[in-house]
């Protein structure tokens, strides 16, 4: 299932985030993708405060993997300079974990992926807009159903 939602602000994406963070659970698998500054880690903040993380959430780009403990963890992956296969990472045991797992640049790792996961695709569509394209299936559908309307 697809959906396509428009904003035009930074406080529009917030409220998507907080949404969506209010269907998250322990075991969640969210894939963001879009252009380098389209928004995927402020994304991830917002979900992050919806989840109810403490301090600040900030790119993993040089560390790969990022870990916010809280009641349910956050689990912060960029895969921007994963490609392929990678056997020495430990990267893998978190897509499907306790927590809820956030993947930026996931097309890069795509076929490690479980077979069902949220994916939020940000395009810029001006200075402060966007146009996201969300998809999901099995027990995601539920989430793109509610933000369709």
């Amino acid at each position: 299932m697809k959906t396509t939602i428009h904003i035009e602000t930074i406080e529009a994406m917030r409220d998507l985030a907080l949404q969506i963070a209010s269907y998250s659970k322990p075991g969640f698998l969210i894939c963001l993708e879009g252009d380098l500054g389209a928004g995927k880690t402020t994304f991830t903040q917002f979900l992050g405060e919806g989840l109810g993380v403490q301090g600040r959430i900030n790119s993993p780009t040089f560390t790969i993997m990022k870990i916010y403990e809280n009641d349910v963890n956050l689990y912060h992956i960029d895969a921007y300079r994963l490609v392929g296969e990678f056997s020495d990472s430990d990267v893998e045991e978190y897509l499907e974990s306790d927590g809820v797992c956030v993947v930026e640049w996931y097309k890069n790792i795509e076929s490690l992926l479980p077979s069902e996961y949220l994916s939020l695709s940000i395009e810029w569509t001006g200075d402060t807009s966007r146009k996201i394209t969300i998809e999901g299936s099995g027990q995601y559908e539920q989430i793109v159903k509610a933000l369709s309307h």
